[in-house]
């Protein structure tokens, strides 16, 4: 699904993802002011701008030398989310003397481009959608990275596919459009751990093991998995993850980017094969909780409560890290439940998996921004924030030994081991077909309103949008 929609409900607790926050178009207050070289938007040039002999930017800011600098940053994260990015940075701008001066808005996908539009742009923008950031880059109003930061470091502490999705159009060819810093990971499987051992199964290792394990647990008399994807508005975003995650163990990954480009339709027999893999699971009343019909009525929030009844009611429920937030308080990861990795369904495609997270993008050119953004491309930038549970790092050099469970360790070892990462492709469709007719679309297929064929042909009809 989509991470806005995440960060959204994240807010009342939880969702990132697919919509945009609405149409509110008033620029927040107390915007910072626009600094020189965003008075007419246009990125400061970059030629003959290589890492200074002397130390990279945030080398030298680590030696004072840009102490008593500001710079501006504007994103989404506000309430406990900005407390704990706040904290995130303390330890950085005590010791450079730089002051991250941060905005967070609910409103950012509504706001942000008015601030670029209008020559306010912060220094630094923190995208939960890539789509959103895509759509600027090719105004030429973002800083190309390419020669801001050290390529080599790049490649040595990101797996590639991180530094594949931060390369988009710009105004004149491709450009490094951001680096990543928050990720979180969709690709798992929640299960009741302790009911699960104490019952015999076994953690499937591949696709057809885990759909024996459901017929299996089916004979037993239980469903086994828990599904819901009712969201108000957003109702339907959950079957998009379904379909994404499928594609990706189904076909290659340059045919999934260019699905999520719209080069690759809806119609074709790639995206309808991964929806009549997922049909295997949804569309059978006894693998699902509350039969099929109850899948578009059941709350995303609500779909997993089944897995904590004493005896569990169904076993198994597909959601991205967030989703424990949506768990009774008192279950206890590792004890009361766990997860397992999704499995692969074509071994030529390795392992892949989804993931959504935060990409943050330079507007305004000079040396305290760039050591900014160099800071941000360390694990040391994310540490307290990962101590603290429930994000993953997607850079290397954050130490495993960091996170506060055996849960969030391993999901950020399978995020680092990842043979590929994509992003949630709906976040990086339009918003009338990846929080639009996406949605829309599927909705119809599970609740029988529309066969797969015209649910398919729907769907595709929001890229004339």
């Amino acid at each position: 699904m989509p991470l806005a929609i995440v960060l959204c409900l994240s807010f009342t607790m939880m969702l990132s993802a697919c919509g945009n926050n609405g149409n509110n178009n008033a620029a927040p207050t107390n915007a910072p002011a626009a600094t020189e070289k965003a008075a007419d938007n246009a990125p400061a040039s970059t030629e003959n701008t290589s890492t200074d002999t002397a130390g990279s930017p945030l080398e030298l800011a680590m030696k004072g030398d840009y102490k008593g600098t500001k710079v501006t940053m504007f994103g989404p994260f506000v309430d406990a989310d900005q407390v704990k990015f706040e904290n995130s940075i303390k330890d950085f701008e005590a010791k450079t003397g730089i002051d991250i001066q941060y905005e967070g808005s609910k409103e950012f996908e509504a706001t942000i481009n008015i601030r670029v539009d209008g020559g306010n742009a912060p220094d630094i923008a923190d995208f939960p959608q890539p789509g959103l950031l895509s759509s600027i880059a090719k105004t030429g109003k973002v800083v190309d990275l390419t020669t801001v930061l050290d390529q080599d470091k790049l490649k040595a502490n990101y797996n590639q596919s991180w530094l594949d999705m931060s390369t988009m159009d710009g105004k004149d060819g491709k450009i490094m459009a951001g680096i990543w810093n928050r990720s979180n990971v969709k690709s798992l499987v929640w299960y009741p751990k302790k009911q699960f051992e104490e019952a015999g199964y076994k953690i499937p290792e591949t696709w057809d093991e885990m759909m024996a394990l459901t017929e299996q647990i089916a004979k037993d008399g239980d469903p086994a998995w828990a599904i819901g994807i009712e969201s108000g508005a957003a109702t339907g975003w959950a079957a998009t993850d379904w379909v994404e995650d499928i594609m990706l163990r189904t076909t290659t990954p340059e045919n999934y980017d260019k699905w999520v480009k719209g080069e690759l339709p809806f119609t074709s027999p790639e995206v309808k094969h991964a929806v009549e893999v997922m049909s295997k699971i949804w569309l059978n009343k006894d693998y699902v909780y509350g039969g099929t019909k109850s899948i578009v009525t059941t709350a995303f929030g609500d779909a997993p409560k089944p897995m904590f009844d004493n005896p569990p009611k169904a076993w198994f429920h597909r959601q991205g890290n967030f989703i424990t937030s949506f768990f009774p308080e008192t279950a206890k990861i590792d004890e009361d439940y766990g997860w397992f990795y999704l499995p692969s369904i074509d071994p030529q495609y390795g392992k892949p998996v989804l993931v959504a997270g935060d990409i943050y993008s330079m507007f305004n050119d000079r040396p305290e921004v760039r050591a900014v953004l160099e800071f941000f491309t360390t694990g040391e930038s994310i540490k307290t924030w990962v101590q603290s549970g429930g994000v993953i790092a997607p850079m290397n050099d954050a130490s495993l030994d960091w996170y506060s469970s055996e849960s969030d360790r391993a999901m950020a070892k399978l995020v680092q081991d990842a043979s590929t990462l994509r992003f949630d492709g709906s976040d990086l469709m339009p918003g009338s077909v990846g929080a639009g007719t996406f949605w829309k679309g599927m909705t119809d297929y599970v609740s029988g309103t529309a066969t797969l064929d015209q649910a398919l042909e729907q769907i595709q009809s929001g890229w004339k949008n």
